[in-house]
């Protein structure tokens, strides 16, 4: 991201995304979604406003927006519209991840609320614009993470299990439909990314007993590239620089500079300038 809007109090509305540069037409645009996101940032600093109540009233407002008070909506309301109405309420709703037996039950309710507003948002018209959607979500995720570094670029209908087991650094971006499992621990080094319908997972279960789960911390290093629909299994590491090639199975470590491809993934080359490890 580079240029500021004179109309944006700070915000920047220009994002490139494979060197092709996208910028707002609307000046009047930027000066909204600026109000906007200023306007969640306030709630999400103040102590005292219930997080649960930001995210029902956000949505409302999204996806309904008659200008009514939530609660003035559900009277009279026909038992289709109230039970909408209803789920705009994270007390309201039940997330995959709250089936686990090892979530931190304290740190997952702070976190739901933040998580169904981000779901939802991603649903909405709002969360189909990429400007917008990734500093929406870059404001999610410092108070969703356990660590947000600078400037992530997070795109639509990307979806984690806990967020306070996940750490990202700085220039991280994270494509559509990513899955990054945190059941464990997972570490996402500065400048790496991830492509399109990748999964990164942290923990794993045990071939004879399904139910016994192992948990283990996954790392994915400084520059490390994971590219189109490859899967990263618990425990595994791409070192700084490493990349694993499109549709690949990751079981085992990509050392820095290396590229593995395949399934189950190999090394199948080391960048320029590098020696080869053997594997």
């Amino acid at each position: 991201m580079a240029r500021q809007s004179s109309a944006s109090g700070g915000r920047q509305w220009e994002i490139r995304v494979n060197h092709r540069k996208l910028v707002l037409e609307s000046k009047d645009a930027e000066a909204t979604f600026t109000d906007f996101l200023a306007d969640v940032e306030r709630r999400l600093a103040d102590p005292k406003i219930d997080r649960n109540v930001l995210c029902r009233d956000v949505l409302y407002d999204l996806y309904v927006g008659d200008g009514k008070r939530y609660e003035d909506a559900l009277r009279g309301a026909s038992l289709g519209r109230k039970s909408m109405l209803h789920c705009f309420d994270p007390r309201n709703i039940t997330l995959e991840s709250e089936y686990y037996s090892e979530i931190d039950a304290a740190a997952f309710a702070e976190r739901k609320p933040l998580m169904w507003l981000w779901i939802m948002f991603d649903r909405s018209p709002l969360g189909q614009n990429v400007i917008l959607g990734v500093q929406f979500r870059a404001l999610l995720a410092k108070h969703v993470f356990k660590k947000c570094g600078k400037n992530p670029r997070i795109f639509h209908n990307v979806e984690f299990s806990f967020g306070y087991n996940l750490s990202i650094g700085d220039n991280v971006t994270i494509h559509r439909y990513v899955f990054l499992d945190d059941r464990g621990e997972l570490v996402i080094g500065d400048n790496a990314s991830l492509s399109d319908y990748v999964n990164v997972y942290s923990h794993s279960h045990d071939i004879s007993d399904g139910q016994h789960v192992t948990m283990a911390v996954t790392k994915i290093g400084k520059g490390a590239r994971v590219t189109y629909h490859s899967t990263v299994l618990s425990g595994t590491e791409i070192e700084d620089d490493g990349m694993l090639g499109a549709m690949g199975l990751l079981t085992k470590k990509v050392p820095a500079h290396h590229v593995s491809v395949g399934i189950p993934a190999r090394i199948a080359t080391v960048k320029p300038g590098h020696p080869r490890v053997t594997e």
